[in-house]
Order: C-alpha cells, then structure tokens, then sequence
C-alpha cells in the first residue's frame, strides 16, 4: 500500500509543470541606425513613447540634396532633348549614305567617269560614312550620360528618404540624437517597437524542452490557445543548462507585466 501510494505521489509531481516567468514584452524591437552623414535638423521628442504614425520624427538636412537632385533632372531633360536631335541627324546620315552608295555603285564602273570623279563621289561618300558613325557615336555618349544621371537620381532619392525617418504603427520606444547633432553612417537614431504582438521568453529545463512545441501555454494559471513559437535546442549561454523559448500572444493593453508561463 505504501509502495502503491508512493508511486501515485511521484505520478502527480511529475505531471507539474515547472513554474516560469517572463514579461510581456513587444514582438520586435528594431535598432534604426543612420545610412547617411549629416546634421540633425529636427527631432519629434514629444512623440517618444507614441505610436507613430507617417509623420517624420527625425529629419538630417537634405537641402544640398534636393538641389543637386533639380539639376540632374534637369540635365537628363536637356540630354534626352539633345538625344532626340541626334537620332534624327542619324537618321538622315542613313538614307544621305544610302543614296550615295547607289550613286556611287552606279558610277564607278562607267568608263565615260573620269578617275577623278569617281574618286571625288568615293571620297563623299566615306566623309558620309564617317559623319554618320560620329554621330552614332555621339548618341551612344548621350545615353551613357543618361544612364548615369538617372543612378545619381536613384541615389539622391534614396539619400533624401534616408534622411527623413518614419515608422508609421512602431512605437517610438528611444531616441539617440538630438537636433543639431552631426550624425554618419551606423550611428544609432533610434529605437521602434512593434506592439502589434507581443512576445513571452522563457528558459526551459531539458525536460520541459521536450516537445515543447506539442504542448498547451497556461498564463497565470489560465489554459490559452497559444504554443511555443520558436524554440533554441541549444543550451543558453548566460542561462546555462536552460532552453530559450518564445511564445507570441495578442497585444496587451499594457507591456512590461510578469506573466506565470506553464507547458503542460
């Protein structure tokens, strides 16, 4: 009886779950560094701690930018222009040397053709040929110089909208910088937080570790519908012998609560 009475004592313990603990914290927390050099010009520091919305919180001078941006644009305007009148010069060159080649295919045979005029015809004919490869050769620089303007715009542009930052539905959880500040590349500007989800992390022994993805999430005592979502098998290096899980619950109206994580 004794023994009997043992074996469902140690049958009970075995089936509590261990105990953990974890707050509530956002699904991610993202680290936004700077991709670009320049002075701060503004910094929305009221809105730390708010949901953002497609307001920019912090702006880096881009004035330069934009002008040199008007001004490639407008010389892509004036090349695309001139490009357009060297097609046509071309096109022209085309049937001016297509004509003086019959021309001169008709002729050069002709015995009633002196050598010199025939020789002065061939001589037209290759200041053609040659006016018309410069020419192509000249469109062929126009589009080479477009091409080269329009990257330089894409890289403005990006420049520019690096320079402006939004996080439309993040949470403004830091900011790093202030106005006047000269910031480069790398720098850290802030720090967002989707609050769309929120996150649960907690280090489970090697038992608990076992399908631990196959079993059900208890919070505070309460049953949910939630599983583990990621699991690490590999042994934690700052909670030794211990198994880092985490588990993805609706938004809370608050962050930061302690909340009792059970698998069983």
């Amino acid at each position: 009886m004794h023994k009997i009475f043992t074996l469902l004592l140690l049958s009970a313990i075995s089936l509590l779950a261990k105990e953990y603990y974890s707050k509530v914290a956002p699904y991610e927390i993202l680290n936004i560094s700077s991709n670009v050099s320049g002075q701060v010009t503004y910094v929305d520091e009221k809105r730390q701690g708010q949901v953002l919305g497609k307001k920019v919180y912090v702006k880096i001078d881009d004035k330069l930018d934009r002008i040199e941006l008007n001004n490639v644009h407008k010389k892509i305007a004036l090349l695309k222009n001139t490009l357009k009148l060297n097609k046509e010069i071309e096109k022209n060159y085309e049937e001016i040397l297509s004509k003086k080649q019959k021309n001169y295919d008709n002729i050069k045979d002709l015995k009633t053709k002196s050598v010199i005029e025939k020789d002065r015809d061939f001589y037209d004919l290759v200041s053609t040929q040659n006016t018309l490869i410069s020419t192509a050769k000249e469109v062929d620089n126009l589009k080479v110089q477009i091409n080269d303007l329009n990257l330089r715009s894409e890289q403005l542009q990006k420049s520019i909208a690096d320079k402006s930052l939004t996080a439309k539905g993040y949470v403004l959880y830091t900011l790093n910088v202030k106005k006047g500040q000269v910031v480069n590349p790398g720098m850290l500007l802030s720090q967002v937080a989707d609050v769309s989800k929120a996150k649960l992390t907690v280090y489970l022994n090697a038992k608990d570790m076992q399908d631990a993805k196959k079993k059900t999430v208890y919070l505070n005592g309460k049953k949910t519908d939630y599983k583990v979502d990621r699991l690490w098998e590999i042994a934690d290096a700052t909670h030794l012998s211990s198994y880092k899980a985490e588990i993805i619950i609706k938004a809370p109206k608050h962050f930061s609560e302690l909340m009792k994580v059970e698998l069983k």
